[in-house]
């Protein structure tokens, strides 16, 4: 079920990806660049839409799962915890995206840069336990981002023990979105001059 959510948490940044590139080409931000807006707050916009479509959808996703048989453990704090999680990881790829978005110069090729956040989820723990892939593969799937998300949210979902998890994948969606806070600043600021 974690993976399912991250899974559906990448489709849902893929548009903003496309609605960032879209906007930068059919000229609407030359007409909230008259107005003496930023950058900022202009992607913020898009991403606090991609946050609240994307927790609507994972929401969808958790519903299906307890329809079809998934029973969390997890108590009320637990619960509160993965879906702080959640929130964070949704907020970090949706500044990703629009990153994506302002790098591409069409919006088929936004949608076409966001097939790696799309992808993470499969060479992760998700679906399978690494230890059962191909060794070559055991170093990324370990050590790339999601993998902590995913095994934070499974642990807290089922009400397992989630050691040093949630700390890391807490710091990889802070770095995340660090970083793409700063470079979406940065090509804001140059694919408008």
């Amino acid at each position: 079920v974690p993976g399912a959510m991250l899974l559906c948490a990448g489709f849902g940044a893929a548009s903003t990806a496309v609605s960032v590139a879209d906007d930068m080409r059919t000229g609407i931000i030359d007409r909230f660049r008259t107005l003496d807006i930023g950058g900022i707050p202009i992607l913020a916009g898009h991403v606090a839409a991609s946050v609240l479509r994307n927790l609507l959808s994972t929401t969808l996703v958790l519903a299906v799962a307890l329809a079809i048989g998934f029973r969390p453990q997890a108590g009320p704090a637990a619960f509160l915890a993965a879906a702080g999680l959640l929130l964070t990881y949704i907020t970090a790829i949706s500044w990703l995206a629009a990153v994506l978005g302002l790098l591409a110069k069409t919006p088929e090729a936004a949608g076409g840069f966001t097939f790696l956040m799309m992808f993470l989820p499969y060479p992760s723990s998700a679906f399978v336990p690494i230890e059962t892939m191909p060794g070559w593969l055991h170093g990324f799937a370990e050590h790339q981002p999601l993998t902590p998300v995913i095994e934070s949210l499974r642990a807290l979902l089922l009400a397992q023990p989630a050691g040093s998890a949630p700390w890391t994948a807490l710091t990889w969606c802070a770095g995340i979105t660090a970083v793409a806070v700063v470079l979406a600043g940065v090509l804001f600021r140059s694919r408008t001059r």
